[in-house]
């Protein structure tokens, strides 16, 4: 019987280059190099990668995970060009999540998969992936890149991120979330990276194209509102938690305030918002306008202006705010925890918001 003679290089006339995806790890391996930390500093390109709890300072630690990716905020930030924002989008998802249990971000690992690798898309997504690591505290310790031609047309892609982190057995928290606890507002730099089908389809409806000047501020443009990268909250929350007080966080993700915030209190208790303290911020007017929603509707969809609510002791309420205003975030207070309810409330009306 004959044997037909090897095709040269089949995999990659297949759509899957080997030398290609090398060169790439060659591209990366001094970005990540750059987020090694105490306890993370082994080199990119092993098949797994190792943390030393013990170097990080450690010595009784529980280990949080958390994962996630962007969503479909990708569409719009390729649309715009805009990638590097996505890298913090994602691992703000992750490690934001991880600070409210009250555990430092370690390591982060990531998953990137598209049809054909592009370096210079990928290198300029590692970049950003990078950076916000080195900006939480945590190594950049791995990750995976897979072509898959056939799942994913030529220039496309996606993301997802998978973060580890540690907190002594003691301190996990919610820990002691009580009726009369002070609700403390982070400002979100935007929409963050949930919402963003609605947000697309306000857009379409509305003919609303990202280069459009934002129709609240003449002088920005709708990518810039829109695809402002998601807030990494890490560093302020640790010193808040730090500064002692603080009983609970709530990242607000998808479902918003009035979701998230009930997830980290005990039962029998609500999150009363006082809205007067609260006002909503023009890009969330607009989207309330523009898509017809509802107060409540608004609000748990979007974040409304809100990336991290804190619950703290009303007797910790300055050290904390003064702790966090070192590291750059000012804390508003906006209501409190009381009995009863059903998790979440709104009380007075509030600028810009819309009717319930």
């Amino acid at each position: 019987m004959t044997q037909e003679p090897p095709v040269p290089d089949a995999y990659a006339q297949a759509g899957v280059s080997i030398e290609r995806g090398n060169r790439f790890v060659d591209l990366i391996k001094p970005i990540a190099a750059a987020t090694r930390r105490p306890g993370g500093d082994a080199a990119l390109g092993g098949f797994g990668g190792l943390f030393d709890l013990k170097a990080a300072g450690f010595a009784d630690p529980l280990l949080v995970a958390a994962t996630d990716g962007v969503g479909t905020k990708l569409l719009l930030a390729r649309e715009a060009d805009r990638l590097e924002g996505l890298g913090q989008d994602l691992v703000a998802m992750c490690v934001n999540d991880l600070v409210v249990q009250g555990a430092e971000p370690l390591l982060f690992l990531d998953y990137y998969a598209t049809g054909r690798l592009d370096l210079a898309q990928g290198r300029r997504l590692v970049q950003g992936i990078a950076d916000a690591c080195k900006a939480s505290g945590c190594a950049l310790l791995g990750g995976e890149t897979a072509e898959m031609p056939g799942v994913y047309p030529p220039g496309e892609f996606d993301l997802a991120g998978f973060a580890l982190g540690a907190v002594e057995r003691g301190a996990v928290l919610p820990q002691g979330v009580q009726p009369g606890d002070a609700l403390l507002a982070l400002a979100s730099s935007g929409v963050h990276s949930n919402g963003f089908s609605l947000v697309r389809r306000i857009l379409k409806d509305g003919n609303f194209g990202l280069a459009d000047k934002a129709p609240y501020d003449p002088a920005l443009d709708l990518a810039d509102a829109l695809l402002a990268p998601t807030k990494l909250y890490v560093r302020p929350c640790l010193a808040a938690i730090r500064a002692g007080g603080v009983r609970a966080l709530a990242h607000i993700t998808g479902g918003g305030l009035l979701e998230n915030t009930p997830r980290v209190l005990p039962q029998g208790t609500s999150a009363r918002f006082d809205l007067e303290r609260l006002p909503l911020p023009p890009l969330f007017h607009w989207l309330a306008k523009a898509g017809g929603l509802g107060r409540d509707e608004l609000a748990r969809t979007f974040n409304c202006g809100v990336g991290m609510v804190l619950v703290v002791a009303p007797d910790a309420v300055a050290a904390v705010q003064a702790a966090l205003l070192a590291k750059g975030e000012e804390a508003t207070p906006v209501g409190e925890i009381v009995v009863g309810g059903d998790g979440a409330q709104f009380t007075g009306e509030g600028e810009r918001w819309p009717s319930a």
